[in-house]
C-alpha cells in the first residue's frame, strides 16, 4: 500500500487521459480531471471521478485546483511548453508528480534509445512557445529537463516517455488508418518492404505505467514506455488483419515508385524510415509487464472498426493510393 488516494490529472478527458482515469480508478482512487471545458467529458457522471474547468496556462487556475483537490498524484498529460512545466512542478511541489513527455524528446539515431544515455534535443529559448511539429521534441526534451530541475529542488517530479500511443480513443487516428484499409479493402499500399520499425505502446498499458511511475517511480527520473515486442509495419497489419477474421495482401512500393505520383513515403502513418526503438529495462524493473501484441492490436482495431474511425486528414487519400497500385500492376 502507498498510502496515495487523491490524484489530480491537468488534462484527462481524451485519449491516454481517459485510460489513465480508469486505471486510477480500478486502483482505488479518487480522481480530478482540470480541464478546459472544450471537449466532452466522458466522465460526466462517473462516480469517483470530478471535473474542474481551468486553464493550466493560468497558474491561479492550477494553484484553485491544487487547493480543491490537495492531490497526492498529479499527472501532466497536456504540457506542450517548458514554461508550463515549470510553472505546474512549482504549483504541485508538495505533490507526486508525473509528466507525459514523449520518445520524441531524443535525438534520433541509438538503437534502442535509453534514458540515461540517449541525447535529449536542445531547445532554444525562442522554441520554448512555438507551436510547431519542428519544435515539439525539443519542446519536450526541455519540459524533461524541468521535471529533472524541479527535482533537484526537492519536488517529487519524474517523466514517462511513450513512444507512439494506439488503442481505443485514439483521436489521432493514425493507427485507425491501418485498421480501416485491411477492414475496407483486399490490397493496401505499404512504403518501402514492411519492415518499417517504429516502437509502440498501447494505451491502457501507458496508463498502468503512469500509475506505477506515480507510486513507485523515483524523483528526477525519465521512463521510457513501449511494448515489449516491437513489431514491424508490415506484422501490424498481419495482426490487424487476424483480428478483423479478414485478409488483406500488402502491396510494396519504393520511394521511387511513390513520388511518380506525388507520395512521399511518410504521407502514410507509422512509417519511418529508420528504426525508432526504446529501451524498457527501467520501467521494466518497477514491475510493469505490457500487454502483448496480439490482445493490444486486436482490442484497438474492432473499437476503430466500431467507432468508425478512418485516419487522418492529411494521410494518404485512398484514390491516390489506387493509382499507384494501378500502376505497379501494370509495370
Amino acid at each position: 500500500m502507498t498510502g496515495y488516494d487523491t490524484a489530480l490529472f491537468v488534462g484527462g478527458t481524451r485519449f491516454i487521459g481517459r485510460h489513465t482515469v480508469e486505471t486510477f480508478l480500478d486502483s482505488g482512487y479518487e480522481v480530478t480531471t482540470v480541464t478546459r471545458g472544450e471537449h466532452e467529458d466522458p466522465f460526466a457522471d462517473r462516480a469517483g471521478v470530478e471535473n474542474l474547468t481551468g486553464d493550466r496556462t493560468e497558474r491561479a487556475d492550477l494553484t484553485a485546483a491544487r487547493d480543491a483537490v490537495d492531490p497526492d498524484v498529479v499527472v501532466d498529460f497536456v504540457g506542450l511548453h517548458p514554461g508550463e512545466v515549470r510553472e505546474a512542478t512549482d504549483v504541485f511541489a508538495d505533490a507526486r508528480y508525473v509528466y507525459v513527455s514523449s520518445g520524441s524528446a531524443y535525438v534520433p539515431g541509438d538503437v534502442p534509445m535509453r534514458e540515461d544515455r540517449t541525447d535529449l534535443h536542445p531547445c532554444d529559448p525562442e522554441e520554448e512557445d512555438k507551436d510547431s511539429v519542428e519544435t515539439y521534441g525539443p519542446r519536450k526534451a526541455e519540459c524533461d529537463r524541468a521535471v529533472f530541475a524541479a527535482a533537484t529542488e526537492g519536488v517529487e517530479a519524474m517523466a514517462v516517455r511513450p513512444m507512439l500511443v494506439q488503442g481505443p480513443h485514439d483521436y489521432t487516428e493514425r493507427f485507425g488508418y491501418w485498421v480501416n484499409r485491411v477492414a475496407e479493402h483486399d490490397e493496401v499500399l505499404v512504403p518501402g518492404d514492411g519492415g518499417s520499425l517504429l516502437h509502440r505502446v498501447y494505451a491502457a498499458d501507458l496508463a498502468r505505467a503512469l500509475l506505477l511511475v506515480a507510486e513507485e517511480g523515483k524523483p528526477g527520473e525519465a521512463y521510457n514506455a513501449a511494448d515489449r515486442t516491437a513489431y514491424s509495419l508490415g506484422r501490424s497489419l498481419e495482426l490487424i488483419a487476424d483480428a478483423l477474421d479478414t485478409d488483406v495482401e500488402p502491396v510494396h512500393a519504393s520511394a521511387r515508385e511513390l513520388a511518380a505520383h506525388g507520395v512521399e513515403p511518410t504521407d502514410v502513418p507509422l512509417y519511418t524510415p529508420d528504426p525508432m526503438l526504446v529501451s524498457t529495462e527501467k520501467l521494466a524493473a518497477l514491475g510493469w509487464e505490457p500487454t502483448s501484441p496480439t490482445t493490444s492490436v486486436a482490442e484497438t482495431a474492432r473499437a476503430h472498426v466500431d467507432a468508425g474511425v478512418t485516419g487522418p486528414e492529411e494521410s494518404l487519400d485512398r484514390e491516390t493510393e489506387e493509382a499507384v497500385l494501378r500502376a505497379l500492376r501494370d509495370e
